[in-house]
Formats: structure tokens, sequence, C-alpha cells
């Protein structure tokens, strides 16, 4: 008998979390998805690769960021790049150039920018916007992305919130809460580029895509591949770290 009522507890309990699973909002799935992919903080060494139809070349660099607040960027190859960084504090974005001795604050005109030539846009790297609380989130008709269960997610930038695009659209695994795609429109509602999430792998006791793709949408044989050779999360990283100084200061 007692087998008997903890086999209906346990089916009782499975029942209450596949149906709350199924309940969340939107907003929730978003969130979900955000916290997985940026921990409370996260320390990063990662390689990219820029893709042209008549050349490619590879940068690698290093990470750190805390919530969504603050990131700080470094890259550490090519030679010629080495040492240039970019530091975000709230809403402030500053570019350190160690070649002309000079630190660079960046307007917010310049975040739809490409970074560094890529295809990721500076808003993209240093995560000015957050998707849980810079936009409207509307479920769409689930659908699946290599050979994943995915929610779909419409989301609308609210009135005043630093974003750069007009609208994005988002494919979030219904089991892990991967983000495997995502598409970014301009203000005309033009697609501009489509973002893949490939090569699930666990970094740190998180699974997660290990590497990027950006494929714009009009520039045929252009794709910009982040790749994460490491990835650790929730070390303790003080806010002063994430200053002017470090950014001239870490290698």
């Amino acid at each position: 008998m007692k087998k008997y009522l903890f086999s209906i507890a346990v089916l009782l309990l499975l029942f209450s979390m596949s149906s709350s699973a199924q309940n969340m909002t939107a907003k929730e799935i978003i969130k979900a998805a955000e916290s997985k992919q940026l921990g409370n903080s996260n320390q990063a060494e990662i390689k990219m690769t820029i893709i042209r139809p008549s050349w490619q070349r590879e940068m690698t660099m290093k990470s750190w960021s805390k919530g969504t607040e603050y990131s700080l960027m470094v890259l550490t190859a090519p030679a010629r790049d080495k040492g240039t960084g970019f530091l975000k504090r709230d809403d402030e974005l500053w570019n350190w150039q160690p070649r002309i001795d000079r630190v660079v604050k960046m307007p917010p005109s310049m975040m739809m920018q490409s970074w560094m030539g890529s295809d990721f846009t500076n808003d993209d790297l240093v995560r000015q916007s957050s998707i849980a609380e810079d936009y409207t989130h509307k479920l769409l008709p689930e659908e699946t992305v290599e050979g994943y269960d995915c929610y779909v997610i419409a989301l609308t930038p609210k009135p005043d919130a630093p974003v750069v695009w007009g609208r994005v659209k988002i494919w979030v695994s219904k089991k892990e809460y991967l983000q495997l795609k995502t598409e970014f429109y301009d203000e005309d509602d033009y697609l501009v580029n489509t973002m893949l999430g490939k090569d699930v792998k666990t970094f740190d006791g998180k699974t997660l895509p290990s590497r990027l793709e950006v494929i714009p949408a009009e520039e045929e044989g252009n794709k910009t591949i982040i790749e994460y050779l490491s990835l650790s999360f929730d070390e303790k990283i003080s806010d002063s770290f994430f200053s002017v100084q470090s950014l001239k200061r870490v290698r």
C-alpha cells in the first residue's frame, strides 16, 4: 500500500512539474534562457572567425560579465589587436585602444555598428540590452530546430528601451532552455541577421550551445562564428573589476 501511495505521489509531482512548464509565460521562458546563458557571472575564452567570400580571419578574446549590468572583453590575438578592450557598465560603453593609448566612450548610436568588422553588433557582444527586460514577449506556435522541440517567442521592444532591433524572434528548446535560433529584424521589419546555436556541450555544469553562427540575410557568403573554448559560471567578481583601469590592465 505504501509503495502504491508513493507511486501516486511521484506521478502527481511529475504531472505538476510538466503542467508548470507548459504554463510558463513567454517572459518566464526568456528569463530562464537568459539566466542560464549568463549565470550570476561568467568568464570565457572565445574564438571568433569572420568569413567572407574571398577571405577569413580569426580573433581570440577573454570576457567577464556580471548579470546584464557589467561586461568586459579583451582581445588576445592577433598581435595587432591584442589588448583592445570593451567595457560596459550599466548603460555606458567604453573602448580601449592600446595602439593609440586612448579610451573612447561609445554613444548609443554605435550599438548597431559592426563589432571589429564581424557580423555581430556592439550590442550583441556586450549585451547592452536585456532580452527579458527591454522587450515585450509573445508565444507563437511551437517548432522543431535541430531535433529539439522549441518554444517560439516574438520580442517587441518597449517604447523607451535602449535596443537596436525593431523585432526579435527566438527559438528556445523546451527541455534545456537553449537558445537555438534567433532572428533579428530592423525597424522596417526586414530580416537583418540569423543567429544559430550549435554543438551543444556542458560547461561548468550548464548545457549550452558552444558555437554561435551569425548569418546576414542579404550578404551571401558572409558569416561570423563564435566558439567557446572555455566557460565558467558564478565565480565571485567584484563590481570594481569592471572599470576603465581594469580595461587597460587585464590581458
